[in-house]
């Protein structure tokens, strides 16, 4: 018997895989020449039976794993953690109250923050978001373009006093930085 987060199923075989990236670069004469070998996640299939009353409840967990991508315990003769992938199941007349299932593990690695509050503070300044970037330029989309050329040749000086007026409403946005950072 195994377990899969505390759910019970028998397992009939487990064939874990411990795969490898190796790049190769062709030469003149003999064989490739490999220069760098790096390690890909490890999986593991799985294949087995799952029977008695709790049968459908483990296969609504498995599926709700699977398809939310949950990280859960594998416990058999091997121990694993990882995300459920490729789950398939097989009902025939030769389990009476169950299914049989197969599947397969894969493992997960999870990345973390950095720790930038222990950062020295002109260091951690830096990483700091910058409330404000500053002044923006925008673009004029092509309809807004077309417009002012038939504009230009209706009335250039109403046009001219137009962009004018605009500049002068847009109020000069300023770079805000956080206090204890080197530029404040």
């Amino acid at each position: 018997m195994a377990k899969i987060d505390g759910h019970y199923i028998l397992v009939e075989q487990e064939s874990p895989t411990f795969d490898v990236d190796i790049t190769t670069q062709p030469v003149e004469k003999d064989i490739d020449m490999m220069d760098h070998v790096q390690r890909k996640a490890r999986t593991m299939g799985i294949t087995g039976v799952v029977a008695g009353s709790d049968a459908s409840k483990i296969l609504a967990y498995l599926k709700k794993a699977s398809d939310s991508g949950q990280i859960v315990k594998y416990v058999g003769r091997m121990a694993f953690t990882g995300i459920i992938s490729g789950l398939a199941t097989g009902h025939t007349n030769q389990i009476a109250n169950g299914y049989s299932i197969s599947f397969t593990m894969t493992e997960v690695r999870i990345a973390t923050s950095s720790y930038s509050a222990k950062l020295p503070t002109p260091v951690k300044a830096q990483t700091v978001k910058i409330v404000n970037s500053g002044t923006k330029q925008t673009k004029e989309s092509k309809k807004s373009k077309s417009k002012s050329s038939k504009d230009k040749d209706k009335s250039k000086p109403s046009k001219s006093k137009k962009t004018k007026s605009k500049k002068e409403k847009e109020p000069v946005k300023k770079v805000k930085f956080k206090p204890g950072s080197p530029w404040a």
